[in-house]
């Protein structure tokens, strides 16, 4: 099994782990599918960026600053990936709902034989050289090399002859990082459903060359060819966005929500406004209803508790960070007893904190209490140009300099 990691849930670790990895970024292109112990070749910012501790365009830059473009080109394109996958979620999120239905369902239809092999894959118990290490690294540690992450998907998929569902789901049930658009459609892209047609299978060869060895499975073990998985289309719809959060003009006292979705406040599009209160509260059935692990459940809380540090340092503003049974109800409460009249926040994405954040907003609505919804413009500036592969978004973003 690979290096233990460690993550801490913080933005100062975020930076300090920028700044370890920037002068090695150049050789991010030529070293990154190696898969070695502890992950010296790789960036490891995704637990941060993943809950915007550390900013997408703060890493571009920085990376940029140190290096030409053209010699840190393929990590800038790994950061620009994730931004990709959220937006094109956000263009189809039936494809993240019909997950949610599917994983009961399938997990309830297994046959016998087939949840032996489900429970002997969740346990790295396959005998698959690569595989059950990788099963034990990502419950233990948080995390996987994306390229590991490949390589288990497609045998989950294609020999194991597991839905694909399932094995998104224990992948977002322990990932740090456990992002609903990068994780789900993955596993899609391996499928074959997110490029249809398009399927990855992992090959015996390939895993022993870009582990240096160190896993070497028997090509009899591995499917030698993948199988088709089909759906029906997914329809696309128009994504939510926001020219500007236009709060300075409004009118009387103003609270932050914050959530982990957005845990930089202070910097950017917020940085200038005024709130009396910060409210940070967590949901008690969030991670049930996610389905996450206690491990993601405890960093995610203590990401919060960091972002809410420094929310309440710049801000200057008390905040309230109670575990609440109904979020959307003491979000109303808490807008009483301060006797707000309106409440900020960063919309969530597709996701587990955009079903919390509609419920909050048809509270407050049926409150009299005015939400004023924000998006980066990060985000509002790429997400539209994120409706079809990846290759068109990236000229896109490649000619917009």
């Amino acid at each position: 099994m690979d290096g233990i990691l460690s993550f801490s849930p913080s933005r100062e670790a975020a930076l300090r782990r920028l700044a370890e990895f920037l002068p090695d970024a150049r050789r991010y292109a030529a070293d990154r599918n190696f898969v070695r112990p502890g992950h010296p070749n790789i960036s490891r910012l995704s637990p941060w960026v993943q809950k915007r501790l550390l900013l997408e365009a703060e890493i571009v830059a920085a990376a940029r600053d140190r290096w030409s473009f053209e010699s840190v080109e393929k990590f800038v394109q790994e950061v620009y990936w994730r931004t990709y996958w959220k937006g094109w979620l956000e263009h189809r999120p039936e494809a993240w709902s019909r997950w949610v239905d599917a994983v009961p369902r399938l997990r309830d239809s297994l046959s016998a034989e087939r949840r032996s092999t489900l429970e002997a894959a969740l346990a790295g118990r396959t005998g698959i050289a690569g595989f059950d290490d990788w099963a034990r690294e990502l419950v233990t540690t948080g995390y996987l090399h994306n390229h590991a992450r490949m390589w288990f998907a497609s045998i989950w998929i294609f020999t194991l002859k597991l839905p694909w569902e399932l094995g998104a789901a224990f992948f977002y049930e322990h990932l740090l990082d456990g992002d609903v658009a990068s994780n789900t459609l993955s596993w899609r892209w391996v499928a074959g459903l997110q490029t249809p047609g398009k399927t990855y299978v992992a090959r015996a060869d390939n895993i022993a060359h870009y582990t240096d060895g160190r896993h070497v499975p028997q090509t009899s073990q591995l499917a030698g060819a993948a199988f088709a998985i089909t759906e029906p289309a997914l329809p696309k719809v128009v994504p939510w966005a926001e020219d500007s959060l236009a709060t300075r003009s409004a009118e009387g006292r103003a609270g932050l929500w914050l959530h982990p979705e957005d845990l930089a406040v202070e910097r950017g599009e917020l940085a200038g406004e005024r709130f009396a209160v910060i409210n940070a509260s967590w949901p008690k059935l969030m991670a049930k209803k996610a389905g996450w692990s206690e491990a993601v459940t405890t960093w995610t809380q203590a990401a919060l508790r960091d972002g809410a540090s420094r929310a309440a340092a710049h801000f200057g503003a008390e905040v309230s960070s109670e575990s609440s049974d109904d979020l959307a109800a003491s979000l109303v409460d808490w807008a009483r007893a301060h006797q707000l009249s309106r409440i900020v926040a960063f919309r969530p994405f597709v996701g587990p904190w955009l079903v919390e954040a509609q419920a909050v907003e048809s509270a407050l609505a049926q409150a009299g209490i005015a939400l004023t919804w924000g998006r980066r413009a990060w985000d509002i500036r790429l997400f539209p140009h994120a409706s079809r592969g990846y290759f068109p978004f990236w000229e896109k973003v490649r000619s917009a300099g």
